[in-house]
């Protein structure tokens, strides 16, 4: 279960000055808040608020925001006035607590691609602030997390709505760990049994996937150190709902899917960045058409990064990502 010393301690490894009273106090009008309403899904209020931090704190958010996501929905029950919150917190804390609530509240229906499009500006409009938008993808996250108390219809409601508004948000954020979850969660509302196949064909290979991944990133780190330069190089697994895209993109199923690993290697320049593109084309066959450099020419939510795709070791395919720290 999240404490709040929990979120303290998150919060200090990469805050040092962080002020711990505030998010206590911060902790303790949450407490006070939600001494009695449950969510809809018979979900403690109170929790919910403290996993909402723990999310934002994963993040690296500031202090303010971290207050704001233990306080995101203490008006939502009328338990406290805004003029209580104001008075505990200040006018700052108040106005991006009442903007959450707002969008929390606004009614959503599956409509067109354009419908949606102009949903999602509207979501960002009414945030202004990009510290509302990430207590807003933090609590939708915390919801989707606990959604199997909730009813199919409910399941299958939220989860598209989670897919079709917060996941591409945090895409354009650059978020990919929180769009991936918020994702592979959708799917498995949405396709249980799809989600269900590829869980349990995905978890059959899990030890030998973890050796390739292992080998793979040695070769990358004894490459890196030969060429005199200083990198960290993480691999893993693609997610569900990536690979689920994929196979009704391409009409194939698993088996005929070879890239489901990818690498990511930061380094300190974007001059090491294209040395290390070098190396790893000069080392593995590189798949025509499969590079893209959104260094030279970055996505819109300015991510700059080099994608490639080769042919690793025994023949699979692999994706690799290469960008500075």
């Amino acid at each position: 279960m999240t404490t709040i010393e929990t979120i303290i301690e998150q919060a200090r490894s990469y805050l040092p000055q962080l002020d711990a009273t505030l998010i206590r106090r911060a902790g303790q009008f949450n407490t006070h808040a939600h001494e009695a309403p449950k969510l809809s899904c018979g979900r403690d209020c109170a929790q919910h608020s403290l996993e909402v931090a723990a999310i934002l704190a994963r993040l690296k958010v500031d202090e303010t925001t971290l207050v704001v996501g233990l306080l995101h929905d203490v008006l939502t029950d009328q338990a406290v006035s805004a003029e209580d919150l104001s008075s505990g917190f200040g006018g700052t804390i108040l106005s991006l607590v009442e903007v959450a609530d707002k969008i929390s509240s606004i009614p959503y229906r599956k409509s067109n691609q354009q419908q949606v499009e102009s949903f999602r500006k509207m979501f960002v409009a009414m945030a202004r602030d990009l510290r509302v938008i990430l207590v807003c993808l933090a609590d939708r996250l915390s919801h989707m997390r606990a959604l199997d108390g909730s009813s199919d219809r409910d399941q299958v409601d939220y989860s598209r709505e989670t897919l079709e508004i917060y996941a591409p948000i945090a895409n354009r954020l650059g978020i990919s760990w929180l769009k991936s979850e918020l994702e592979d969660r959708s799917l498995r509302f949405l396709e249980p049994e799809k989600y269900a196949e590829l869980a349990s064909q995905i978890t059959a290979h899990k030890e030998e996937r973890n050796r390739y991944v292992t080998q793979v990133r040695e070769r990358i780190c004894d490459l890196l150190g030969v060429n005199g330069i200083q990198g960290e190089i993480t691999g893993r697994f693609k997610h569900f709902y990536s690979v689920y895209k994929k196979m009704e993109r391409t009409g194939v199923d698993l088996g005929q899917i070879y890239d489901l690993t990818a690498f990511r290697v930061l380094v300190d320049s974007v001059r090491e960045c294209y040395e290390v593109l070098g190396l790893i084309h000069a080392t593995w066959k590189p798949i025509p058409g499969r590079f893209k450099d959104y260094i030279a020419m970055p996505k819109v939510n300015m991510y700059q990064s080099l994608h490639t795709t080769v042919i690793g070791p025994y023949g699979e395919r692999m994706e690799v990502q290469i960008r500075t720290v």
